[in-house]
C-alpha cells in the first residue's frame, strides 16, 4: 500500500475533531471544512458518528471520490474528518486495476439503514454496476462503524465483518481515529492495524 503524494496535516491529538476541506489532489489529508447547510437532510435524530470507507478503481478515480464526498456531505451528514487518499492493490478479486481508498468520519442524523440506502443511491448515481463480487467499480461506499452499535442482519453488518483483514480500511481510519474502539472485536483500530501488518 502506498499513500499518494500530497501535503498532510494531522489532527493534533487522536480523536480531536478536525475541520475537513475536500482535497484537490490525491493524498491531501483532510481538514474538513463543513458547509453551513451540508447534511441538513440528516438532521432527523440525535447525531451519531459514523465511519464510511470510499474506494474507486475505474475511470477518473479522484473525481469519483470527490463526487462521493460531495454527495455524502449533502445527503448523509456533516463530514468532520477525512483521511489521506491511499492507492492500494485490489483485494479479493485481484485481476483489476489499483484502487484509491480513503475514509470519512461523519456526524449523521440518519438511522443506520437509512444511511445505507443513501450510500447505495449515491453509488448507483455514480455509475456503479454490481457484476463481479469484489470486482471493478466506479465507487464503493461502505459503512465501517456506526457509533458503537453492532448490527447483524440481512442488509447491513456493522462493524464491517472483514474490517480486521483490510489494511486499506484500517490504515486510513488509524490516520484520523487510531483510538476508535471496535465494539465487536474489543480492540482499537490502531491495535488491529498493528496485528495485521
Amino acid at each position: 500500500m502506498k499513500m499518494s503524494a500530497g501535503m498532510t496535516k494531522q489532527p493534533a491529538t487522536a480523536g480531536t475533531a478536525a475541520e475537513a476541506k475536500q482535497p484537490a489532489t490525491a493524498g491531501t489529508s483532510a481538514e474538513v471544512k463543513q458547509s453551513a447547510t451540508a447534511g441538513t437532510a440528516a438532521a432527523k435524530q440525535p447525531a451519531t458518528t459514523a465511519i464510511i470507507a470510499l474506494g474507486s478503481n475505474m475511470g477518473d478515480r479522484e473525481m469519483y471520490l470527490r463526487r462521493a464526498w460531495e454527495e455524502i456531505e449533502g445527503r448523509a451528514g456533516h463530514i468532520t474528518k477525512a483521511s489521506s487518499i491511499m492507492e492500494t492493490e485490489a483485494y479479493g478479486y485481484t485481476d483489476q486495476d489499483n484502487f484509491l481508498n480513503m475514509v470519512l468520519e461523519i456526524e449523521t442524523g440518519l438511522s443506520p439503514h437509512r444511511l445505507l440506502a443513501e450510500l447505495l443511491t449515491i453509488e448507483a448515481e455514480l455509475g456503479r454496476v454490481r457484476t463481479i463480487h469484489w470486482g471493478p467499480r466506479t465507487i464503493d461506499l461502505d459503512i465501517i462503524y456506526y457509533g458503537d452499535q453492532i448490527i447483524d442482519d440481512d442488509d447491513l453488518r456493522v462493524p464491517h465483518p472483514d474490517l480486521h483483514n483490510r489494511e486499506f480500511v484500517l490504515k486510513p481510519i488509524a490516520e484520523i481515529e487510531p483510538e476508535w474502539y471496535d465494539p465487536k472485536r474489543q480492540k482499537t483500530v490502531g491495535q488491529m492495524l498493528d496485528e495485521l501488518i
